[in-house]
């Protein structure tokens, strides 16, 4: 059985999102959870909830908490009991496989990656996102995030890592990686894209070259590679405009419909569209790159979203995705035979 740890202290809504999402996944999916936080805390959340004797869900004891406000050296260096790093810890000591924290997102990736450390051949990790798609399929973009400066190698580790991701995660055949410049030619774009071109082009992958911002939603892509800074822009350029978009037609629906039936096949798809572009579905972003499975939601996940991303830890252990991009990147133009110090 996958047992995957969940920081319950680190979201909006935490411990109830965490403890709810846990339990749904339980039931689910058939995986073990270990449940890090204030043990009293969560032993009442639990009590809440009736019928889940059986399940496999454990507490484990975290006397500290990560909040928003923290910044990742403070939480590395004042707070070595905190939820975070206990899940961490429990990844790295082979208890757990996976972990999922709707926390701090710098204390989770700096936390991880010292805590559990990277994949051999791996320089930098990457957070990577799923994007909602006209196709219906969504494209993953890496990395969103995780560096805000990139060398054209780590973009091309970025590939390698994206592409496999998708073949695990959304059983893509042969992805299509293309990356994000401001035109489709090779000769546009800024120094780091060209330099990466050449790089990408050597990769074992499907590469198609450069595509262009409006290409992310258009489903003729399946992953997409950025440095940390242009992706995290891109992110929240989305989140945004989902959010207004969402706002609008409900707003638009309830001004204009008149009759009922009207109203009932409106409502049909207002929900379709909420659901295909619902972050919540998609369960969040692994950070690539590091051992075990690290999946960092957001910060107001809801119950489902943390039952997704439990999922999706689970899915990726099962899928051996580490062993796949450590085998990939030691053998690509993009890695090298052991990970280099930062």
């Amino acid at each position: 059985m996958v047992t995957i740890a969940v920081d319950a202290m680190g979201g909006d809504h935490a411990p109830k999102a965490e403890v709810d999402g846990s339990i749904r996944a339980a039931r689910s999916f058939g995986v073990k959870i270990i449940l890090v936080g204030k043990q009293d805390l969560l032993r009442k959340e639990l009590a809440q909830h009736e019928g889940i004797g059986g399940l496999p869900i454990e507490i484990q004891h975290a006397s500290e908490q990560v909040t928003m406000e923290d910044t990742a050296a403070k939480a590395m260096r004042s707070k070595r009991d905190s939820s975070i790093r206990v899940a961490s810890r429990l990844v790295r000591d082979g208890v757990a496989q996976g972990f999922v924290s709707a926390g701090n997102t710098g204390a989770v990736m700096a936390t991880a990656k010292t805590v559990q450390g990277m994949l051999p051949g791996v320089d930098r990790p990457a957070l990577a996102s799923a994007f909602p798609t006209l196709k219906g399929k969504p494209v993953i973009v890496v990395d969103v995030g995780a560096n805000v400066d990139s060398s054209p190698r780590m973009l091309a580790q970025f590939a390698v890592m994206g592409d496999i991701y998708s073949r695990v995660a959304f059983r893509t055949h042969k992805p299509r990686v293309g990356l994000l410049s401001i035109g489709e030619e090779e000769h546009k774009g800024n120094e780091l894209t060209r330099a990466a071109t050449p790089l990408l082009k050597l990769l074992p992958i499907n590469f198609i070259g450069n595509v262009e911002g409006s290409d992310i939603f258009a489903g003729e892509t399946d992953v997409i590679v950025c440095d940390g800074f242009i992706g995290n822009v891109a992110l929240k350029v989305s989140e945004g405009l989902v959010e207004m978009i969402y706002s609008m037609l409900r707003e638009s629906l309830e001004a204009t419909i008149t009759r009922k039936i009207g109203y009932v096949l409106s409502r049909t798809a207002f929900q379709d569209f909420k659901k295909r572009v619902d972050y919540s579905e998609h369960g969040g972003a692994p950070l690539l790159g590091i051992k075990g499975v690290c999946i960092i939601t957001h910060g107001r996940s809801n119950a489902n979203a943390i039952k997704n991303a439990i999922r999706v830890a689970a899915e990726l252990t099962s899928g051996n995705l580490n062993k796949r991009i450590e085998a990939e990147v030691r053998h690509s133009h993009g890695g090298s035979s052991a990970a280099k110090a930062d």
